[in-house]
């Protein structure tokens, strides 16, 4: 294939590029948390469970963030709404180091949740509206790895780096998790970069002056939204069974191997980074493949493709076969993931198309944030997490491939002002 970058000058690739790593570095802020589940409860005194609430806020509040942020960019614009909205999730993980309560920690990540609801509808939306629609797809699969790499970077910090800071004490307890959070805050440095490297799109400027009326944003979005309410219904639908897929998949799977296999941290770290490596080739293949077969087709091919990578993931009793298993299975997870950037762009009506998106993803997310919490504790009953995480796959992946069924396909669909 040739290669898609080619076609896009320095503007789009410089776009693109910060689009790519807000979301990678969003991510792996939250993914931070995930490694760190069982270390938090032993510093606080508190079940796995509880903590599993922290993950549960900050998908919860995300909506929020999706509202708010994406408000202000179809107003004041994609680019200085970005760089804003970096800088929040920046502070707020940084925060989280200096948590003194298991109640402090749960407020902080509240607000995260927040900031990062709002990262991916803005960042999408710059993209999509600079890139040419030719390869779109491609570059769909592409950005939504973002998450998926930063997923990675986690992993690897998390395998690096914890050992290391554990050697180091704050207030009589060591300080492991708290030193991860602090590194959390080297994403701020991206807003430098869009700063200086990265332009306003130009569908929002195209269309700025068309729509700059007088009315207020907030009932713009308002109107913007029910004007599409069953397209708007429908990816609402959809995305709460690809966040169940995702996480459903992923947050508690650290866990799962360090609690019922006892894999050490470094160990559980690899294993993560390998499957984060399947999960960035699955996004982008299917991200591409899109390009052929279409946005729906590629997202129940990829569903349905999990179903039979459900006993090797679960089930498996060494580090190499269920190594192998969480790579396949992130491999088809993100592969259906990495249509969502370009499909839910395209459904999205364009004076609204910062909100649309991102939105209907968080609203998905609210409605599954209780997810994790339900693992765990079943996890907890059951004394262990491979049937809980089994039943989860098999249930979401044909949830997934019925809800897709009603979508309407939108490749190569003109995003206009």
């Amino acid at each position: 294939m040739p290669n898609p970058f080619r076609s896009l000058n320095s503007r789009q690739k410089h776009t693109f590029a910060a689009c790519f790593l807000g979301w990678t570095m969003d991510a792996f802020d939250f993914f931070i948390l995930v490694f760190c589940v069982s270390a938090i409860a032993g510093d606080f005194h508190v079940a796995r469970s509880e903590v599993a609430e922290a993950l549960f806020l900050t998908l919860a509040f995300r909506p929020l963030g999706a509202f708010l942020f994406g408000a202000l960019a179809d107003r004041f614009g994609r680019r200085p709404v970005l760089m804003f909205n970096i800088a929040c999730y920046s502070l707020l993980e940084m925060s989280c180091a200096f948590a003194g309560s298991m109640d402090q920690l749960l407020v902080l990540r509240a607000l995260f949740g927040i900031a990062m609801g709002g990262e991916w509808g803005v960042g999408a939306a710059l993209a999509f509206e600079t890139l040419p629609k030719e390869n779109r797809g491609f570059f769909s699969g592409l950005l939504q790895m973002g998450y998926a790499a930063g997923y990675l970077v986690a992993a690897a910090a998390y395998a690096l780096l914890f050992p290391w800071f554990s050697h180091f004490s704050w207030h009589g307890q060591a300080f492991g998790w708290r030193g991860m959070f602090l590194v959390g805050a080297a994403p701020a440095l991206l807003v430098v970069y869009i700063g200086g490297k990265v332009d306003e799109s130009p569908t929002w400027r195209a269309g700025r002056a068309a729509a700059a009326q007088g009315k207020g944003a907030g009932t713009r979005t308002v109107q913007g939204v029910l004007r599409y309410v069953g397209t708007f219904v429908f990816l609402v639908l959809l995305m709460t069974g690809f966040n169940s897929f995702s996480h459903g998949t992923q947050d508690l799977y650290p866990t799962f191997l360090q609690q019922d296999h006892g894999f050490s941290p470094q160990m559980t770290g690899l294993i993560a980074i390998l499957y984060n490596v399947a999960a960035i080739a699955g996004g982008i293949s299917f991200g591409a493949l899109s390009e052929r077969i279409g946005r729906r087709r590629a997202i129940i091919l990829a569903a349905l493709l999990a179903l039979p990578v459900i006993p090797l993931f679960a089930f498996s009793r060494t580090a190499a076969t269920l190594a192998v298993g969480a790579m396949l299975m992130q491999f088809m997870v993100q592969g259906a993931w990495g249509v969502i950037p370009a499909w839910l762009s395209e459904l999205s009506p364009g004076p609204v198309r910062a909100t649309f998106p991102g939105l209907t993803y968080q609203l998905g997310n609210l409605i599954a944030s209780k997810n994790d919490v339900i693992q765990a504790r079943f996890g907890e009953k059951l004394g262990g997490y491979g049937g809980v995480l089994a039943v989860t796959v098999a249930i979401v992946a044909i949830y997934i491939v019925v809800v897709a069924a009603f979508g309407r396909e939108s490749k190569g669909t003109e995003l206009t002002a």
